[in-house]
């Protein structure tokens, strides 16, 4: 269960709201071990959030500042779903590139260079769900990078 759970009551209403500030952990349908987490990470683009990892598969919550971009990429261990919530994406996967708007999805497969961009005014929102065996977040091969990291 959680390591840092605050609950306030709500005398009239009878309500409780709980914020879980850290890790916990559950069972699913299939009897299969998961995460639940809700670390934010700040990068330079803008930032993620792990809502969940599990056996082969994590979500993450990306949220790319107007303007920025993440790098060009590939993971060798894993493929990515992305589904843009809010904004506008420039997506490049391959050799192909794409605009995607809310509601919009695209696929990324294993050992594909891919970009992710903001070219709007608002805020990119976008729920990616990683699967693959290794889910580490050194599986990434940067060719290109706007902010010079390796």
């Amino acid at each position: 269960m959680s390591q840092s759970t605050k609950t306030q009551s709500n005398t009239k209403s009878g309500l409780e709201t709980k914020s879980r500030s850290s890790k916990h952990t559950g069972i699913d349908a299939m009897n299969t071990a998961f995460t639940v987490a809700a670390a934010t990470e700040i990068r330079p683009w803008g930032s993620f959030t792990t809502l969940e990892e599990g056996s082969g598969y994590k979500i993450k919550r990306i949220e790319v500042n107007p303007g920025h971009r993440l790098s060009l990429q590939m993971h060798h261990h894993r493929s990515e779903h992305w589904i843009v919530v809010s904004g506008t994406a420039k997506v490049t996967c391959g050799d192909q590139e794409m605009i995607l708007g809310s509601n919009q999805s695209t696929y990324v497969p294993q050992c594909t260079s891919h970009r992710l961009e903001n070219p709007g005014v608002i805020k990119l929102v976008l729920i990616e769900v990683q699967n693959g065996q290794y889910l580490g977040e050194d599986d990434i091969i940067r060719y290109s990078d706007d902010y010079a990291r390796q």
